[in-house]
């Protein structure tokens, strides 16, 4: 490339970049959440994370020429004695059957019942904010994990005869299935207007216990839920970020970061990331008003389905999940954008290559989205789990003598929600510029060229980013 065709390059992605920061300034007329305490505009905020991610990109050029996280190794901690997995998978599967027992025995009443605090609150979104700290800790008391690895360990000293080998996971299927998985457990969450109701709650995770299970019985526990087991997949992401990392009863320390690049690469690897980041992004997107004003999104394409006959409940199911694949594939596209723009620095590896080689620098977004999304709903509603813990069923038990427990809204406020919001978005799309520089230098060893591959991806964080701040601005009116 030459001086000029770089210096085109670097003031094109100048103007995407001023481009991009328009939005956020734009979604501040709307107020967020009435925070009018906020120390600074709304909009400043979208121009210093913006900032923040410009220098974090020149830093990394000068002071990162070469890779280093792809080399880091691990220190080992201490072993873990066996019967603390033991232990671990007992507790999910206890966890499992009370929730499924609380959804069918229980009160129908969401807010009263068990399960489903627990799984929209404590296990999608509690289990990743505790694993970014402690590692993988749903692989440890997986449920299903759990059951079928006693299984196997009770036929083999059991049965007279050897069990036969399992059937070799097909490599083409790679994780597709997981990717699949996420995206209904987010039709479910975001779409199905049953989604409150215990007893379906409780019916989908026992059906999904079981094709667990069937995909461990033929394939081997292991190789099922590393590529098909949606949570384990999604959650197992998260946690190669954590400082720890748990491996075969060893207990190892590590740089936060290092074990992304390990990230498997095989096909449906970027559908996942990709999905967890739209499925997040609908979320937000789908509580602001260009989705629900009168004349909104919403409201446009349920009047399209009701042209097709769907009744009252069908047809704003069939407008949320246009919309709920509509920003997948959004996403997907912005990602492939910037791949595609990369691969004009060095013809020498093709668009699906890089996509999946760069894919684990979007892990950290995807973590951002979930803490910057969600904060609020674990710091408020996971409060909950003090009185349903003692009263699961919602019939006036008090099992662990709190049953009366409140949620207390003031634990934090509407300026330190924001503030955790902002810091999440701007550290999680750092933490994604660093992946992708490293990984560039060990895919181009000149520090020139691996960096000049990195303006695009710089482009996909900043944009990335405002949209994280439009979501919360919009969704928060």
């Amino acid at each position: 490339m030459t001086p000029r065709a770089a210096r085109r390059q670097v003031a094109a992605l100048l103007v995407a970049v001023a481009a991009a920061l328009s939005l956020p300034a734009t979604a501040s007329a709307h107020g967020i959440a009435q925070r009018a305490d906020l120390p600074v505009p709304e909009w400043l905020f979208a121009w210093a994370a913006a900032f923040v991610l410009l220098v974090s990109f020149v830093a990394l050029a000068i002071l990162w020429p070469r890779p280093v996280l792809e080399q880091a190794r691990e220190r080992l901690l201490l072993r873990v004695p066996g019967v603390l997995g033991v232990l671990a998978g007992a507790f999910g599967v206890f966890a499992f059957a009370a929730v499924v027992y609380a959804g069918f025995a229980g009160t129908q009443t969401a807010t009263a019942n068990l399960a489903p605090t627990v799984i929209f609150v404590l296990f999608w979104v509690g289990i990743p904010f505790l694993t970014m700290f402690v590692g993988d800790v749903f692989a440890a008391v997986s449920p299903w994990r759990a059951v079928g690895r006693a299984a196997g360990w009770l036929a083999t000293r059991v049965g007279r005869a050897q069990l036969p080998e399992p059937l070799a996971y097909p490599a083409r299927v790679g994780r597709w299935p997981a990717a699949l998985g996420i995206l209904l457990f987010a039709w479910v969450e975001l779409v199905y207007v049953n989604r409150d109701q215990p007893s379906v709650l409780a019916t989908m995770a026992v059906a999904y216990a079981v094709v667990m299970l069937v995909g461990q019985s033929l394939y081997g526990v292991e190789a099922w839920t590393r590529n098909a087991d949606a949570f384990g997949v999604a959650f197992g992401l998260f946690a190669r970020l954590a400082p720890l990392h748990w491996r075969e009863r060893h207990l190892y320390l590590r740089p936060v970061l290092v074990g992304a690049p390990r990230m498997p690469t095989g096909p449906g690897a970027v559908a996942v990331v990709c999905v967890m980041i739209g499925t997040t992004t609908f979320d937000g997107f789908s509580q602001g008003a260009v989705w629900l004003d009168p004349n909104g999104l919403a409201a446009r394409l349920t009047s399209v389905f009701h042209g097709l006959g769907l009744g009252p409940e069908a047809a704003p199911q069939g407008a949320y999940t246009v919309g709920l694949v509509v920003v997948v594939l959004i996403v997907a596209g912005l990602y492939r954008l910037g791949i595609a723009g990369m691969r004009t620095v060095g013809r020498d590896h093709t668009t699906n290559d890089l996509a999946r080689r760069f894919a684990h620098s979007l892990i950290p977004i995807a973590l951002a989205y979930v803490v910057a999304h969600y904060f609020s709903l674990l710091a408020y509603q996971g409060q909950a789990i003090a009185y349903l813990a003692s009263d699961p069923l919602g019939n006036g038990s008090n099992l662990l003598g709190t049953a009366s427990a409140t949620i207390d809204y003031g634990i934090v406020g509407g300026t330190g929600i924001w503030y955790v919001q902002v810091a999440a978005l701007v550290a999680g799309h750092v933490a994604g510029l660093t992946l992708a520089h490293d990984r560039a230098l060990s895919i181009w060893r000149d520090p020139r060229i691996a960096t000049r591959s990195q303006y695009w991806m710089l482009l996909v964080m900043v944009t990335f980013t405002c949209l994280g701040l439009w979501l919360l601005s919009a969704a928060s009116r």
